[in-house]
Parts: C-alpha cells; structure tokens; sequence
C-alpha cells in the first residue's frame, strides 16, 4: 500500500522537472533560432544517434524490464532463472539454486550444460556474446531449445546492462572458466581458472543502484515465483537461500500442476480428493491441465504458457473453457440430470469452486494485450479443447459419483444465477421507477467527472453525519453504511443481491459486479474506506475488501480502493495541539511536547470528532494521509481472503497464531 501524499508529492516534483525542461527549450529557441532552423530543414543521417551495445538498456531500461522500481529489480532474477529453466525444458538441467546476499547481490547456479565458450563467428567467446549483446542466444531458430520461457523475456544481457558487476563461471567440457562485466561492458575477458568433472554455469550480479529505486530484494516475491517454477517444471529442484537473515527452503514436485492446484486449495474444502489431471502433445504443442473443485463459490484459473503466466488469458484457456461447458453438459444430460426442457448450465456455473493450472509448452508462442502475456496463437484453441474434451470425457464415465457431485455444484450455481437475474432486474425496474435511481442515503457531490469525484463510505449514522458536514460538496460523496456487510466468501450472488447494503454501494458506484463489471461506468475516481480505528472497524473493512476482491476486482487492480487513515490522538497543550496516527508517533511527539498541561484524547471511533476535526485529518487532500490497496499478487491474495473469510477454522486459527506478535493496536 503507498500513501497518497508519497504519490503526489512525486508527481509535483516530476512537473516541476518538465517545467524547467519546456523552459530551457524555449531558452534554446530563442537564443538559436536561426539554428534551430536549419536543423529542422536539413534533417539527415548526421542527427541519427546510435546508441551502442547495451546503452540502449541504461537509457530506457523500463523498456525492457517494464520498470525500475520493487518489480524491475526482481524481474533480473527471473531472467537469470529463466535460462536455467531453459536448459531444464531441453532435459539438461534439474537443479537451480538462488542466493540472495548480505549485499542484496544475488547468485543463480544450475547444473545445465553450461553457456558455450568456443568462438563465435563475431571473434567473441559465445558467452561473451551471450552477456553483451541483445538478443543474442540459443532461442531464435536452429536446435539450441526447443522450447523456451526466457524467448518471452529479454534475455541475460539486460540484467548484465543494469548491473553493477556481472562475475559469470562456466563448466563446461572439464574445464571451468570465468568471465566478468562492469554495467554490461567487458572487464575481464574469458579465461581459464580451473576444472571440474560436473557442467553448469554461476552467475552472480548486483543491481545498479544509479538505474533502480529500489535494490533491496524481498524473500517472499522471489520464493513465490521460483516455487511456481518447480510447480510448472516437474521434477526439478529449486533452492532459495536468504544470507541476510539465514533462512531457505527448497522446492521440489514430483506431482507437478497437480501439486500446484492442491497448493492453492490447500485451505479449502475439496470436492474431488484427488485432482483430475489429464495431458497431451499435438505437433509441437504439449498441454497440461489439472483442476480441482472446492466447496466455495469463486473460480481460479491460472494459465502458463512456457512458464510465463498468461494473466490476460489467451486463446488456450478459451478451448479449455469452450471444453469444459460442453462436456459438463453432455455428461449431465447423458445421465439425466438435465432434463430435456432444461437449459444448458453456463461457463459460470460449470466453473463455480473450480481451481485448476493449465501449463503449455509452446514453440513459437505469440504474446499480445497490453502487458504481453496474453496467448494469440489461434491454432491453439483447438489443440486444448480436444485434449480437454477427451480427458473430461474420460475422467466422467470412470468417476460418475465425484462426477455427480460436481454437476450437483454447478445446478446450485445456475438456479442461484437465475435468483440473482431476478433480483438484479427487480433493482433495476424499481429504480427506473424512482425520481432519482441513486440511494437515499447517499450524499453525492456535485462534479460528474469520474477522475475528480470521490465517495467514502463511512461506519454508521453518527460518523456519516460527521463527515457530511465536513466534507467538499465538490467532490468528495457521503455513503454511510449500517452495521456489517454479508461475507461475499460463504454466500452465492443471488444472497449477495439481497443484502440492502451490498445493493446500495452497487447502484451507488454504477459499475455493476461480477461479470457485468464495468470499470468505464464508474461514478467515482476514488473508493475511500473509513472506518473505526477498532476491531469492529477493522472487521467492516475486511468485508468490504473481500466483497471488492470477489466481484469488483477491477477496481483494485486499477487502483481505485483508498483506506482513510484517521488519526488515533488528539495532544492539546495551550493553544496548539496536534494529531498523531501511532502509538509510536504518539510517544514520539509526548518527547517532542512534554507531558506538563497537557491534554490527550483518545479517539475510537469517528464520530467522537467534529465535522472541522474529520475534514483537517482524515478528508483534506492537503493534508490527509490514505492507503491504496494494491494486489501484486493474486494466488497470495486469494489465499488470504479464504483463511480470514472462509468456512475452515483451522487455517484461521493458525493465521492468527502466526501473526498474533503483530498486530499494532489491540481493542480489549
């Protein structure tokens, strides 16, 4: 979560920086004009700049690892990893292991064949080539690797551009050798330090804290990605070793996507004990496909493709989708539990409580959408939906009481979809009946743009009065909410339309949920979550996080969820006083103060302050400090909302005994 004031803070200073550029430009204009002309009329090859080897990649590196911030930086690691995978895919390589240093340096070893070091045809050592120039590699043709995840990357000599130094060693035909790099330019050139009977290659770098913000690496990122590595490579061993505070673990699968569907439903009451896991090759193609049903009522879909994960989707989970409904379907009424005068149940019924991985191995995949990792291979379809036919056909007529039980599931899905069409259409025709479509309660602003608006939703009567009368008619919009909201996690659509406050934050935003999402429809740039600082006001914001998790994802995902931060204290000494939001910043200010004639106020809840006091520290955008709700990354983020929300005790009861040492402010 990233404060606001942090962000805009940022934004001013970047404004600033290209207010002093537009003015040196006209500075330039100006004082050159008779310059400037001419170039602008002679513009030939004498203004074409070359940028050299591996320059290109410190001048724009967001260009090539997407950003220079927590992300980029891991993103080196994973195409180091990722030609390591590679070697592992060829059937070279089963052992990787990754070490994060005291120095926040990182070491990627594997025992793979080695990077070739013979000559190239450029008169450079082949690992030299390898590690300084672009696309350069055994993955543009030719028999080096069938297969690769790193072709979807941008390859080893990036992660040499944006490092520091780069200290490779190569074993390889009994020898072993070693070669370095100083911010991707050669320091010391290959050479021979010794011999060994194994292959392999070490490749140890540190980020460069001139290109990155931020150079401190977090063991939890990493591990997620490497053990989803071991999931999707079966068989292969994976170690994460963390210097700075002595710990690792190892990841390795012999179950493969089926230990990984068991992984993410680990926390869930399963339907089917053992995943249904089926597999086949077609041409080049080699699909995968495991999947799980679980008592709850959300899907999970993960799909790969050459271990890259497709989160946009693609035209693989499409056939798989297309597969499944028909085959659900033809079994149900093969078995007589649809009649013949019953609709067809629908992808989203068939996919309710479902968890499952789907891993391809691709050729020559083709990535589109906007961040790349969305499968356009359109022969690819077909391939996945006749595989998919075939092994639920299979799995179906062998496992007809599982079967059964699954297709029970999916009916209880359609009959609550069709309890929630009624109801979506009764709120429709009811508001189009009203004078106005909006909430009574609801205390909107006046602005209609979107980008400018924001709404809060606010814990009770007596604090939505508060904020009110505090508030910016402008722009900022009053919802207060009575008591708690249902847990979206135990309840269907159709109980979800039939909680009156649920139903009112819908017609409220305007965006629809679910399926029927749409983020263009927003009424509101901002959704700001203002509760009390207690347990009860930390129970009401997790409900309403969870019910935005569930089935108003977008608006996480877009950065539209806020959490107001208000403050905990209130110091009065004379005429001043000043507001603290910690106990720690709390004691730090009684240091600052003293404790003589003076008087503190502790708030518990909103309506303790005055319309003036909520407006100067919780709803001035001058002055408030608010948290955005990210999600980096959804498997975690899923998790998490089934341990806290969902029917399994234990798996809370282990989380609370796990996190019990940090929680910040106990309300006994």
């Amino acid at each position: 979560m990233k404060t606001e004031n942090e962000n805009k803070n940022k934004n001013e200073e970047n404004l600033e920086d290209l207010d002093l550029n537009f003015d040196n430009i006209q500075i330039n204009r100006d004082e050159h004009s008779a310059e400037v002309t001419a170039v602008e009329g002679d513009y030939d090859a004498g203004q074409i700049q070359i940028l050299e080897g591996l320059e290109a990649v410190r001048k724009r590196p967001g260009m090539y690892i997407g950003s220079t911030s927590e992300r980029g930086l891991h993103h080196l690691v994973y195409e180091v990893v990722d030609n390591s995978i590679d070697e592992a895919l060829a059937g070279y390589c089963n052992q990787v292991d990754v070490t994060i240093h005291a120095d926040n340096s990182i070491t990627v070893v594997d025992n793979g064949r080695g990077i070739p070091v013979d000559m190239h045809e450029s008169g450079k050592p082949a690992v030299e080539v390898v590690l300084t120039v672009l696309h350069a590699g055994g993955k543009f043709g030719g028999d080096g690797y069938k297969v690769s995840g790193g072709l979807h990357g941008v390859g080893v000599s990036v992660v040499n551009a944006l490092s520091t130094t780069m200290d490779v060693e190569v074993k390889r035909d009994g020898k072993v050798y070693a070669i370095s790099f100083e911010r991707g330019v050669t320091k010391d050139a290959l050479h021979e330090i010794g011999t060994s009977a194994i292959t392999g290659t070490k490749v140890h770098f540190i980020p460069d804290p001139e290109i990155f913000t931020d150079t401190i690496y977090k063991y939890e990122i990493l591990k997620h990605r490497l053990r989803e590595l071991a999931f999707l490579n079966q068989g292969i061993t994976i170690s994460l070793t963390d210097e700075r505070d002595d710990q690792s673990e190892v990841f390795h699968y012999d179950g493969g996507i089926r230990s990984f569907v068991e992984h993410l439903n680990r926390k869930k009451e399963v339907i089917n004990a053992d995943p249904i896991y089926f597999n086949g090759i077609k041409d080049t193609t080699v699909v995968e496909i495991a999947l799980q049903y679980n008592e709850s009522y959300q899907e999970n879909i993960y799909s790969f493709v050459n271990n890259i994960n497709t989160e946009e989707g693609g035209t693989h989970l499409a056939g798989f989708k297309i597969a499944l409904t028909r085959a659900a379907n033809d079994f149900a009424r093969k078995q007589g539990v649809l009649k013949s005068n019953d609709d067809n149940l629908t992808g989203e019924d068939v996919r309710e409580g479902l968890t499952c991985v789907i891993s391809l191995k691709i050729r020559d995949p083709q990535f589109e959408g906007q961040t790349k990792t969305k499968l356009g291979n359109s022969e690819i379809r077909g391939i996945v939906d006749s595989i998919v036919t075939e092994g639920l056909s299979e799995y179906f007529s062998e496992n007809p009481a599982i079967t059964r039980k699954i297709l029970d599931k999916s009916i209880m899905a359609s009959r609550a979809r069709e309890a929630a069409r009624k109801a979506r259409e009764l709120t429709r025709r009811k508001n189009a009946l009203e004078i106005s479509s909006l909430p009574g309660k609801l205390a909107d602003c006046s602005v209609k743009d979107p980008d400018q608006a924001e709404i809060y939703l606010v814990e009770g009567d007596s604090a939505g009065g508060s904020a009110k009368q505090g508030r910016d008619r402008r722009f900022q919009a009053i919802l207060p909410l009575r008591g708690k909201i249902l847990n979206v996690e135990k309840a269907r659509l159709d109980r979800i339309f039939g909680n009156a406050e649920i139903r009112t934050m819908i017609t409220a935003f305007g965006n629809g949920i679910s399926d029927e999402f749409d983020l263009s429809k927003s009424r509101y740039g901002k959704i700001i979550i203002m509760t009390d600082a207690d347990v009860d006001g930390a129970h009401i914001r997790t409900l309403l996080l969870t019910f935005f998790y569930r089935y108003m994802k977008p608006l996480i995902e877009h950065g539209r969820i806020f959490i107001a931060q208000p403050p905990l204290y209130l110091i009065r000494k004379g005429k001043q006083h000043w507001y603290t939001y910690s106990d720690d910043e709390q004691a730090k200010k009684l240091d600052e103060v003293g404790r003589d004639n003076i008087n503190v106020q502790r708030y518990k809840g909103l309506g303790e302050m005055n319309p003036e006091q909520l407006w100067e520290t919780t709803m001035n955008p001058d002055t408030r400090t608010m948290l955005r709700v990210d999600m980096e990354d959804a498997e975690e983020a899923d998790e998490l909302f089934t341990v806290l929300m969902g029917d399994k005790v234990e798996p809370r009861r282990e989380f609370i005994e796990q996190n019990a040492k940090l929680v910040r402010n106990l309300d006994i």
